[in-house]
């Protein structure tokens, strides 16, 4: 299945310098693992011109995408003319340009987009439907510079509709392939973003998040992925499962770019207020970038969840990986030293501590409860708020074949076999159906997450005085999911069988310039992503 590929009337062409030149400095360009800082140095140098990257990214995706299946539909003409209004004013503008422009950006289909592209979270029963302004993330975007590309293939519904569904399977968008495994899973709902970002299909993607749907894709796909605190990005103009939980997050090459991309964002939107006001107080002034710190490691207390998520083989691959990157962060800096030559004898012998404090061994109280979101009362709290928050969705687009849950339902059984109905079912849509809003069940839901949040994570980090947490891949997105946390997860290895894994580091809200800190000093020490071979994908 390729993408769907929706037209628009082309603008004239007003730069007929920049098009004669757009074919062969975009030619010269590397496109392959290219970084927003890249790309506008190679703007600034004239190498490369906002509508030839946009051509370049098209033929990836018309190359690789047949074999993929992470973008479910783009809108060239809409991307080209925004690239070429870009290409207009680097032309004029004197002064600094937006810190997104003419970066072309991937959305996850469950974002909604003002003009020709659907927004669908992977379902036949959203085609045709027209959102009447785009959600405030996509504005943010726009406002920082950024290109819309199109829209990354996703678990149908973001992994509602029910159990035993394949991750990174819709009908509109087909079954999401690894690029570095394609046997291997993509993980969890983004995975079209993450498989995009990974096979360097765009600049940078988006992604959501309720519980693991930024970090496990990011994990499995060799990525970066940043979930946000919930609240510091708005979900305005975005299909969510749960307010308490959902999150929108950039997934990226790099831990600079998903910085860039984070700092783009957030901020207060009215039409998510309550939510983003108060998590507006936890962005720092002058933004995010700063905190990209090769010393970040530095100081830093990271206490290590060997318990509930360690389970490693002895002597498997992961294994010794992990216990190389502990010592990386202890003492990555003598390595430093050494590789510029210094002798041990010629600095301070305290620069030995320059390194993190890894405090092992820590262990969640009720990770067993948490993890099982029956126990727990996730899912009944999800069950009771998607249904609201999506027929709250649906009431605001302007137009739509379906107008709440209960059509959605009815459109699977009409359409059985595009559906795949007789192999998936649709029972979470139907429990979901089922609920009548927030009631007693869903707020002693609400009081037991609570619960397990304070004697959880909160209490583990203030008794230890950590500044993050540190898990292996996704294992943690339930803990970090049920209090609105951040994680950052970065690429750690590549298991025995080629499969990409990752390293998390986790924290309380607003945690996020630790974090940043953390994980832009780990990746700077260890350097572990490689790009996909795509040797079953034709370029």
């Amino acid at each position: 299945m390729t993408p769907h590929i929706t037209t628009m009337a082309m603008p004239p062409f007003r730069l007929l310098l920049l098009l004669i030149l757009a074919g062969a400095a975009a030619a010269a360009f590397e496109v392959e693992e290219a970084t927003i800082e890249s790309i506008h140095r190679a703007f600034a140098a004239g190498d490369l011109t906002s509508r030839g990257l946009v051509e370049l990214y098209l033929r990836r995706i018309a190359s690789l995408d047949p074999a993929l299946h992470a973008v479910i539909e783009l809108d060239p003409d809409g991307a080209l003319a925004a690239a070429d209004r870009a290409d207009s004013a680097r032309l004029v503008w004197s002064g600094a340009l937006p810190p997104l422009h003419g970066i072309p950006v991937l959305l996850k289909d469950n974002i909604a987009v003002a003009g020709a592209l659907n927004a669908t979270a992977g379902s036949l029963a959203m085609v045709g439907s027209r959102a009447a302004r785009d959600a405030g993330v996509v504005e943010q975007l726009r406002r920082a510079g950024a290109v819309i590309l199109g829209t990354a293939s996703l678990s149908e519904w973001c992994n509602f509709r029910g159990p035993g569904i394949p991750a990174g399977w819709s009908p509109r968008g087909g079954q999401g392939k690894n690029p570095y495994v394609p046997t291997a899973t993509p993980c969890a709902s983004s995975s079209g973003s993450a498989i995009a970002a990974a096979a360097n299909l765009a600049a940078v993607t988006i992604g959501t998040e309720t519980d693991g749907s930024i970090m496990c894709p990011s994990s499995f796909n060799s990525v970066v992925g940043i979930k946000p605190t919930v609240g510091l990005t708005s979900r305005a103009g975005v299909m969510i499962i749960s307010p308490r939980m959902d999150t929108v997050g950039p997934i990226t090459r790099t831990v600079s770019d998903a910085v860039h991309v984070l700092e783009a964002i957030v901020g207060y939107d009215p039409r998510d207020a309550e939510a983003t006001r108060m998590a507006s107080e936890y962005i720092p002034e002058g933004g995010y970038r700063k905190f990209l710190n090769i010393d970040g490691l530095r100081g830093k207390r990271l206490g290590i969840l060997r318990k509930d998520f360690f389970h490693f083989p002895s002597g498997s691959v992961q294994e010794k990986v992990f216990n190389e990157h502990f010592d990386i962060m202890r003492f990555w800096w003598i390595d430093i030293l050494d590789d510029l030559f210094l002798t041990p004898e010629s600095y301070d012998k305290t620069d030995r501590k320059m390194g993190a404090i890894l405090v092992d061994g820590l262990e969640i109280p009720s990770m067993n409860v948490i993890n099982d979101a029956k126990q727990s009362g996730e899912r009944a709290l999800m069950l009771a708020e998607f249904k609201l928050s999506l027929n709250s969705y649906l009431s605001e687009l302007s137009a739509s074949p379906v107008r709440s849950l209960s059509d959605i339902i009815e459109f699977n059984n009409k359409h059985p076999v595009e559906e795949r109905m007789a192999e998936f079912g649709q029972d979470y849509l139907l429990q979901s159906e089922a609920t009548n809003g927030i009631g007693p069940t869903e707020e002693r839901a609400i009081a037991k997450l609570n619960k397990l949040c304070q004697k959880g994570l909160e209490k583990i980090m203030q008794d230890n005085q950590l500044d993050a947490i540190v898990a292996p891949g996704a294992s943690a997105h339930s803990l970090l999911a049920i209090g609105g946390y951040p994680a950052i997860t970065v690429p750690a290895g590549y298991a025995a069988n080629g499969v990409p894994f990752a390293i998390c580091f986790g924290g309380l809200k607003g945690s996020e310039p630790t974090l940043i800190e953390v994980a832009s000093s780990f990746e700077q020490a260890t350097r572990v992503r490689k790009p996909p071979s795509l040797q079953h994908s034709v370029l």
